[in-house]
């Protein structure tokens, strides 16, 4: 759900979408455990002091820390999905495809196909 915000969604520029995402890391107990001081700082003085982050500089800032919140916000099973379910999806649809099956092709596109080989392969012993 959540991806590299840099990349995948826009940069948060309110006040109230950057508190939203501090609230979530505080009530999941990460605000203090993964950023720094300074980090914190950053945010928490953005929030007081700016309504829209206009300064490209101060973009780049705070989607870095945001980025950085984000990433260890994201669930185990979230994270597999993306890394190595999305690719198991394209390997087994291309192969039913070589096999004739014509539907396969949207077997890479459906999250629960993902969802269900990312939990197989955390459940298969190593």
């Amino acid at each position: 759900m959540m991806k590299n915000m840099l990349n995948e969604k826009r940069i948060p520029l309110m006040r109230n979408e950057i508190s939203r995402i501090k609230a979530r890391a505080l009530r999941r107990g990460l605000w203090f455990r993964v950023l720094t001081k300074v980090e914190r700082a950053c945010v928490d003085l953005t929030i007081k002091v700016v309504e829209r982050v206009r300064s490209r500089l101060l973009q780049r800032v705070l989607s870095s820390i945001l980025n950085k919140l984000e990433e260890a916000m994201e669930s185990q099973v979230r994270r597999l999905m993306r890394e190595v379910g999305d690719a198991l999806a394209q390997k087994l649809s291309q192969i039913a495809q070589e096999w004739g099956n014509k539907l396969a092709v949207k077997w890479a596109e459906g999250s629960g196909f993902v969802q269900y080989l990312t939990i197989i392969y955390l459940n298969t012993p190593s």
